[in-house]
């Protein structure tokens, strides 16, 4: 080949003046030029002659000399010159040329590649395929010089559609075909959010939010091409689908996409199938917005339409609808997209053979119907309308002709028809993502060689004025400080925890003595905020030297044996305020002073609320600026969340960032609310209601609802011998308790009992012992005093006040390989580490004691129990015996095991056997575990795979609470659960214990939980224990009830109103059940026996005196 050599990279520097010279070049000097480009010995010659070329134009006549001196017609001659490969090679080096210099200098340029007389694209991408590397190369630097010149505006309207149509084409060699799908992958991989600069990620995300809009075009091209015959088209498409579905921003179906893309790229029964499956299994948060959409409709469409679906894939193809349509709450988006689901609904409600089918397909069509507002595609009273590119045109023409209009040169008028859709399909982008200081760059350089000098610019300028008044009328004015307002913090930052990017690019500003509520889903990111800025590691953030921060959070290391004063004190922040000063804001918050205060208390000693009133005290030591408060009213009663209100409204210096789930808290304390969204904080004015208002989606905070996060709890089972849901399962019986240490009683004389339909609430002050109540009917401590009865296969589920205690020795587990550990022997692990199960020394003795049952076999040790079965009503154990073999194993008695003082032992086996019941059904396999943790709200990619220490408070809840379902209990004990959940999973964790068919008893100080759940409650109050029953329970706090509704008249919560306490089903004598023996069949010799002990019974009658009442025909021996 004669071009040896291929084409630098790298650009020459060109001078050029801003308008054209009137003086245009000869002909001659550029036709020499085209002849020295078309017939130079290198590719280096060639592409000199090229870069001297396009300065010549650019110096004198511009883009215009282009088609006058026949550049374009002799690019495009020689690019289909098949006997001259130097000619087809010198083509494309000019063509890389003109893309890498016009493009930048004259941005009008881009519409005369692009679009007019079909654009310059196809000669490159066709010139993929020639056989000559160095044409190959050269065509591959002509696109690379385009994809790099062009803006994230042009890229969308200008170059996509080219790409497009050429992919739409069927004559192209499949060399061109893979170049347009890696066109079309690069453009996706450039919208990726990275961590580049601020303008940087601005620019990608207007790229990422204009290609999402595209992808209803762009999917069905990709989607053939993964068909295509040939195997290199094929593959790249499949790459290329794989870079588009990084647009979506989607949280919910992120996790799906590879078996999404697998269904499209194998499509059969099978595989659809199964991504319908996933997406049934799919919980929907996030809103919907079209690039969702764009990839799932043509899924469920062919799901819907397939005449072969099974009627179970249809039910979870309508629910799958239904859910996403739920969540479209764009209407113009809905009726882009619904319309084509809509007749397959449709046929599912008139054909299908099912009527749970027919129902659901039913409820899709009024959502699909609700979400599109008006059939006939009117705008609706108050809808924000986007603007068009129609709209854009208009002011756009009007302001060209104030400004004089175009120059009018040969050709101009054509290409003005051309230019003025391109530039305003550009800044309708712009205005639609509200982007308008991106307007000027879009318009003004396009229309600088058009119109006359220097009105280019006015031009530009008054459009992008007519945009933002136009978003300053639909969106507000920008909100700016009130006079005085004292600005403390201004930071643009990003956040990132491991490898997960929380936050990109956004501001967060601060004023003096606003109070803020930091808003947003568990796992988005909150805590992690808070304490980057608490250790100084946030970006822009002010250093403690300017700005005192304190982050004030549940802090359970503390010493727990200095007593409070001493443990304040000794802190080096807080040493130089002195015993006094400490003294005194203790005794602010509630520490009193003196010998016999509260100050003189152990730390170990403190429950959860003083534990947070005493880190709060620190922070007013500090004299803080800024008040960091992660989730404040965890552990507080009302009266002190009432005392915190005040003194945060009080304290007009102090700003706070708040973190809180609690909305009435947040509603009297906030000034502003800032509310996460797409990897942004959104700053909103005004206390939690404001915020709902103006995000009517929000309105989770203020119900209880499940259609966010759906939790599944598993039904309990049976326990032998309860017929009745008012029965005593469990019960406390005088039972008294001191914590080691104390002097009076955290517990006097307390009698409970528990039902498997009690809805109990435990209510009480901080500190009062509500949760020692719950450890002595868990068996976590041991009462002193009093006895505790439980019935022996009963399985109770119990989550601490601390939930995290659960499993803070396993962070470096996995939640599937710690659910793994805690049932790997049949047992719950966490039940034999209860006080109650462990053998204390007097049990070890007692277990070296002799036992003689007086049966003349004289005393013998107690090895282990082995076995358990009914006898009369209540059950006997096999003992095996030390030293002894198996078949000298002995069946005792329960009542006799235990007078012999073997209470532990017979526990430890009825735990052992509950257990057995309760996992009889449950494979500890991955698998099966993923599917229980999605079942609790935990997605099974984080279960699987993430460690727990990198989970949030709420994720590490959920891994909790999925560790205290998994034996299927017949009781939940939740202390404090509402603590570390946001709002939506409280929502969901609220109508699974309204459905769970077991009982469950609950410490909360969340009135609004306790209240739409709990008809009955336990006060404790100075150590004693008040019942009150029978109460209304607020059925309305639930999004789904209504008058008449299911919900509203749950059988779980009324039936709980009837209580153990008060039903008066129970006596006050021991807690016993009946185990009911098998009625076994009669041989035929046993049969003859009976006959034979009712006939003697009759004769003995007969003989009796005259009036003896007959014997009744039993099968007892008497």
């Amino acid at each position: 080949m004669p071009h040896p050599v291929s084409p630098p990279m790298l650009p020459t520097m060109l001078t050029k003046s801003p308008y054209p010279s009137t003086v245009p070049p000869p002909q001659e000097d550029v036709s020499t030029l085209l002849a020295t480009i078309f017939t130079a010995q290198t590719s280096q010659d060639s592409l000199d002659a090229a870069y001297a070329l396009t300065s010549l134009l650019l110096n004198s006549v511009g883009f215009r000399g282009l088609r006058s001196y026949g550049v374009l017609d002799a690019v495009r001659k020689a690019a289909a010159d098949k006997k001259d490969g130097t000619k087809r090679e010198s083509a494309m080096i000019l063509l890389g040329a003109l893309f890498e210099k016009f493009v930048p200098a004259q941005r009008i340029s881009e519409v005369v590649f692009l679009i007019q007389d079909g654009g310059f694209l196809t000669p490159p991408l066709d010139a993929l395929a020639d056989k000559g590397a160095v044409v190959k190369e050269s065509a591959q630097y002509a696109l690379d010089a385009l994809f790099n010149s062009l803006s994230p505006e042009s890229l969308v309207v200008g170059l996509i559609p080219v790409l497009i149509q050429y992919l739409g084409k069927r004559s192209g060699k499949w060399q061109g075909t893979v170049g347009a799908y890696e066109l079309m992958g690069r453009l996706a991989d450039k919208a990726k959010m990275g961590r580049g600069t601020k303008d940087e990620e601005r620019v990608k995300d207007l790229l990422r939010e204009s290609m999402g809009r595209e992808l209803k075009g762009l999917i069905p091209v990709v989607e053939a091409g993964m068909h295509d015959l040939k195997a290199e088209v094929a593959k790249q498409a499949v790459k290329t689908m794989t870079s588009l579905t990084t647009l979506l921003s989607n949280d919910d179906v992120a996790p799906r996409i590879p078996l999404l893309i697998k269904t499209m790229e194998k499509p059969s029964t099978e595989t659809l199938q199964k991504a319908i499956h996933a997406l049934s299994q799919t919980t929907f948060v996030a809103i919907v917005t079209s690039p969702v959409l764009a990839l799932l409709t043509p899924l469920l469409e062919r799901s819907l339409n397939t005449p072969t679906t099974s009627q179970e894939v249809l039910r979870q193809t309508v629910v799958v609808v239904e859910n996403l349509t739920k969540l479209v709450h764009d209407p113009i988006e809905a009726r882009t997209f619904l319309p084509k689901l809509k007749p397959g609904v449709q046929g599912v409600k008139d054909r299908a053979s099912l009527p749970e089918v027919r129902e659901l397909a039913t409820r899709a069509l009024n959502v699909i119907k609700k979400a599109m507002r008006d059939d006939d595609g009117n705008v609706i009273h108050g809808q924000l309308v986007p603007t068009s590119t129609e709209d854009v045109i208009k002011i756009l023409e009007k302001e060209v002709k104030i400004h004089g209009g175009i120059i009018g040169l040969p050709g101009d008028t054509e290409l003005w028809l051309l230019t003025k859709h391109y530039i305003s399909d550009m800044v309708k982008e712009d205005v639609n993502m509200r982007e308008v200081s991106r307007i000027i760059p879009c318009s003004g350089p396009y229309l600088q060689q058009l119109l006359r000098d220097g009105q280019s610019e006015p031009v530009a300028q008054r459009l992008e004025k007519h945009f933002v008044d136009e978003d300053h009328r639909k969106f507000g004015q920008p909100i700016k400080p009130a006079s005085g307002e004292v600005e403390i913090v201004n930071t643009d930052f990003s956040l990132a925890y491991g490898g997960m990017l929380l936050l990109s690019h956004t501001n967060i500003t601060l004023h003096k003595g606003h109070r803020y509520g930091l808003c947003g889903r568990n796992g988005a990111g909150k805590s992690t905020l808070m304490r980057s800025i608490a250790e100084g590691k946030l970006e822009g953030f002010p250093s403690k030297d300017e700005l005192r921060t304190c982050f004030v959070e549940h802090n359970q290391g503390e010493d727990a044996d200095l007593s409070i004063l001493e443990f304040i004190a000794k802190d080096p922040e807080l040493a130089a305020s002195g015993r006094d000063r400490i003294s005194e804001v203790l005794s602010e918050v509630g520490f009193t002073s003196g010998p016999n205060g509260k100050q003189q208390d152990k730390v170990g000693s403190l429950s959860g609320g003083w534990k947070m009133k005493l880190a709060l005290a620190r922070a007013m030591l500090m004299g803080a600026d800024v008040l960091l408060l992660d989730e404040p009213t965890n552990h507080l009663d009302v009266g002190n969340v009432k005392w915190l209100e005040e003194y945060l409204k009080s304290h007009s210096e102090i700003t706070s960032l708040i973190v809180s789930h609690d909305s009435g808290f947040l509603d009297n304390v906030c000034t502003d609310i800032y509310h996460y969204e797409s990897k942004k904080l959104v700053c909103y004015p005004g206390n939690l209601a404001d915020f709902v208002r103006v995000k009517p989606e929000a309105k989770s905070y203020y119900t209880l609802s499940a259609s966010q996060v759906q939790f599944k709890f598993p039904n309990p089972g049976i326990l032998t011998g309860v017929k009745s849901a008012t029965r005593a399962i469990i019960r406390m019986t005088n039972c008294s308790y001191t914590y080691p240490g104390g002097t009076k009683p955290s517990l006097h004389d307390v009698t409970c009992a528990l039902t498997l339909s009690s809805r109990t609430a435990i209510i009480g002050a901080n500190g009062a012992g509500k949760s020692t109540l719950i450890k002595l009917l868990t068996g976590e401590t041991i009462p002193q005093t009093g006895r505790v009865e439980k019935h022996p296969n009963l399985r109770i589920g119990y989550i601490k006040q601390h939930a995290l205690e659960h499993v803070e020795m396993h962070m470096e587990k996995t939640p599937n390989q710690y659910l793994q550990w805690r049932y790997a022997n049949g047992d719950d692990r966490e039940v034999l580490m209860k006080q109650t199960r462990i053998l204390t020394p007097e049990d070890k003795a007692q277990m070296e004691k002799m036992v003689d049952l007086g049966d003349g076999k004289g005393g013998r040790r107690i090895e282990n129990l082995m076995g358990r079965q009914k006898w009369k009503k209540s059950f006997q154990y096999e003992v095996k015996w030390v030293n002894l073999l198996p078949k000298h194993n002995t069946q005792i008695s329960r009542e006799t095991l235990l007078e012999f003082g073997f209470s532990k032992l017979i526990q430890e086996f009825d735990d052992h056997e509950a257990s057995r019941e309760g996992l009889g059904f449950r494979a500890l396999e991955p698998k099966v575990i993923s599917r229980h943790f999605e079942d609790i709200g935990l997605d099974p990619e984080i279960a699987n795979h993430n460690e727990i220490s990198g989970l949030s408070g709420g994720q590490k809840v959920k891994v909790v609470l999925a560790g205290a379902m998994w034996n299927n209990p017949h009781l939940l004990v939740l202390d404090e659960p509402t603590n570390y959940l946001d709002r939506d999973s409280l929502g969901g964790l609220a109508v699974a214990i309204r459905e769970y068919k077991g009982g469950v008893v609950m410490i909360s100080h969340n009135e609004e939980f306790v209240g739409a759940l709990c008809p009955e409650q336990w006060h404790v109050a100075d150590g004693r224990v008040t019942h009150k029953g029978h109460l209304a329970v607020s059925m309305d706090r639930f999004e789904d009830s209504r008058p008449g509704s299911s919900a509203a008249s749950s059988s779980a919560v009324s039936s709980a109103t009837a209580s153990a306490v008060n039903s008066g089903d129970e006596k006050d004598g021991e807690l016993k059940f009946k185990a009911r023996k098998k009625k076994l069949k009669l041989t035929r010799a046993q049969l003859k026996e009976r006959e034979v002990r009712r006939r003697l019974r009759h004769i003995e009658w007969l003989n009796s005196p005259k009036g003896t009442p007959h014997p009744p025909d039993t099968d007892d021996e008497a």
